[in-house]
C-alpha cells in the first residue's frame, strides 16, 4: 500500500497545483446546476441537470409526510 505523504514533503512545484485543486473542489458550485425548492426558500446544487425533476419530486414527497 502506498503511503500518503504530507504536502510539505512533496515537490514544492506541485504544492500550489494540489492546493488549487482542493480549493476548487471544496464547496465550489462551479460546474453545478442550481435547483430551487420550496418556492425559493431552499436552493441546492447538483452536478447532473437531468436529475433535477427527480430531486424536486423527492423533496416534495418528504415534505408531505405527516
Amino acid at each position: 500500500m502506498k503511503k500518503n505523504r504530507p504536502l510539505s514533503n512533496r515537490n514544492p512545484k506541485t504544492v500550489p497545483v494540489l492546493t488549487q485543486q482542493v480549493a476548487d473542489s471544496c464547496g465550489s458550485v462551479k460546474g453545478k446546476y442550481a435547483v430551487v425548492l420550496d418556492g425559493g426558500k431552499t436552493t441546492i446544487y447538483i452536478s447532473d441537470k437531468s436529475k433535477e425533476a427527480e430531486i424536486i419530486e423527492r423533496y416534495n414527497q418528504r415534505k408531505i409526510k405527516p
